[in-house]
This record gives structure tokens, sequence and C-alpha cells, in this order.
């Protein structure tokens, strides 16, 4: 009877401190994993809300850049980390919308393999351009219909929102300009300042500075409304386009398997991020779009990724747009 009662107090007490441990969560740094460079679009959103996010959890979020294969390298190495909540991730379009269909090989399924804390951010598309003969973007559209192959579009490589962009513009427009892959948005935009090429579309994030600066200029703005940050640039559809509206995307996720009250606890922390007055300006002056209330939550972010890769599959297919 003593070891029987000895043995049930040792595993109380086993379970008191497991639920201790786990009411305490965080009890370290967080590790957030950007799967691009220092400096992207990505890298910039994560740093906003991580920065608030650490506030809420007590524990600094510690931002790791793991660059490559279009941000799949990243997120790979997110996926199979720990499911214990010290490895999160932040992803994009590209890496839990596009990768399905840009890498035959892909290490693990965005719809399967993670446990969705929450929507970031939204950056629009702008259709951009320098000096080109066009003035507007209807004018745009009907020279590229008839010369197509004379036009030449930049994109930062292959899987990049501005090559995923890209590629849904020229399916609705119906044409296929000359495709010219850089390494990374900052040589393609040098080369856009440069008239090197003709037009890219790109994050507002990456070209915005460049608009307000005067350095390009822009034909149109793929959302239903104007956005603060360029208010004198149309949408697409007030410049005469209809079907392209596509904004690119920035959300948090935890591997698989992540205890689900430790994803809330995140999902809550991201929350009040996005409600906190100094971070939602820091977001809104780059040109983001922060979610809105039924866009919130881990449910909407799994609805989100499933919807993306669904509307993303068929168009890059179509394209033939391949990564490996």
């Amino acid at each position: 009877m003593k070891t029987t009662l000895l043995a049930l107090a040792a595993t109380l007490g086993l379970a008191a401190t497991g639920a201790q441990a786990q009411g305490t969560y965080p009890q370290r740094p967080i590790t957030m994993i950007v799967p691009f460079a220092a400096g992207g679009p990505t890298d910039v959103i994560a740093r906003i809300v991580a920065e608030n996010m650490s506030r809420t959890l007590g524990q600094q979020i510690v931002i790791e850049n793991v660059a490559g294969a279009g941000g799949t390298t990243g997120i790979t190495r997110a996926a199979q980390s720990a499911p214990d909540g010290y490895t999160i991730m932040m992803g994009h379009m590209g890496t839990h919308g596009a990768a399905p269909a840009l890498y035959p090989n892909l290490k693990y399924d965005p719809a399967k393999d993670f446990a969705p804390i929450g929507l970031a951010a939204g950056t629009p598309i702008v259709i951009a351009r320098k000096d080109f003969p066009a003035n507007d973007l209807k004018g745009f559209v009907d020279y590229m219909k008839k010369n197509g192959d004379k036009v030449n579009m930049a994109h930062a490589g292959v899987g990049s929102v501005s090559h995923m962009t890209g590629i849904f513009f020229d399916s609705v427009v119906g044409a296929k300009p000359t495709m010219v892959a850089y390494r990374g948005t900052g040589p393609a935009l040098n080369d856009l300042m440069g008239n090197t090429v003709d037009f890219m579309t790109d994050q507002i994030v990456n070209v915005a500075p460049q608009i307000q600066g005067g350095n390009i200029k822009a034909f149109a703005i793929a959302t239903p409304e104007r956005s603060p940050a360029l208010p004198n640039v149309p949408t697409t559809k007030e410049a005469g386009l209809d079907g392209y509206e596509v904004s690119a995307w920035n959300a948090a996720f935890a591997p698989k398997g992540t205890p689900p009250e430790t994803v809330k606890k995140l999902s809550d922390a991201l929350q009040k991020a996005l409600d906190d007055d100094t971070t939602k300006k820091r977001l809104l002056e780059l040109g983001a779009v922060l979610p809105s209330a039924k866009e919130q939550g881990p449910q909407a972010l799994q609805k989100l990724v499933e919807a993306e890769v669904a509307r993303w599959t068929p168009v890059l297919k179509a394209a033939g747009a391949t990564a490996e």
C-alpha cells in the first residue's frame, strides 16, 4: 500500500509539474524563423510584430533568417522543429501558397504540416514602371496584347512574390512578356529604375519608397481600394483592368503538433500586437493592410492557406513555372 501511495504521489507530482510548466509557457526565448534575408518585407513585418509579441509573452522572440529556395529552406527547417512553441515561423504567400506548384519535391504540405497562429499583414501588389511610353494601365495592356514578346518583366527570382504575381498578371492580360529573373528584389528594382527592364509587379513595401521618391512610376495597385501610402495610384479596376486583384500576405505558423494552448497564447499575442497603436502605425506606414476581424486567428489562416494553394497551383502550372 505504501509503495502504491508513493507511486501515486510521484505521478501526481509529475503531472503538477508538467501542468505548471505548460501553464507558464514561455519560459525561455522563442525563435521565429524568417525564410528570407534580413531587410525584406517578410523580415520587416516579422520584426515589427515580434517586438510587441515579446512584451506580451514575457520572453524575447529572436528572429533567425534562413533564406533559400524561395523561402522553402527556412520553412522546411521550421516544420521539422520540436512542436513545443519555441520555434515558430513567418511564412508568406509563396511558402504556403505557391510552393507546392513550384517545388515538386517539397518536403512539407502547407495545409497539413503546420499549426496556424494567425495572419500578420497583407502587402498589396503594385504594377510599376520607369518610363514606358504608355502612361496608363489601359494603354500598357493594349500594347502588351499586341507586342508582349517585346516587353521585359523583371522579377526577384522563381518563387518570389514578384514572379508569381507577374505570372498572374500575364494570365489576366493574355500576354507573354520576356521574364527577366534577378537574385532578389534589390537588383530587379535597380534595373527597373535604370530603365533596363519595362515593368514589374511587386509588394508595395518594396516599391512605395521609390514611387514616392520619383524614381519609378505606378500604373495601378491591385486592391479593391486605394492605398493611403500611395493615394494617387488608381486601383486596377479604376484603371480599366478587371480580374487582377492580388495582395501578398505574411502569417505566423508553428510546427504541427504544437499544443493548442500554446498556439492560443501565440495567436493572442499576435492579435494584441496588431491591435497596438504603435505597431499598427508602423505596419500601415509600410503600406501593409491589417487583417479584418474575419481574417484573424488560426482557423481563418488555415482556410486562407487552403484557398491560396488551390488558387496558385493552376496559374503556375499553366505557365509551366517550376523551381526544380
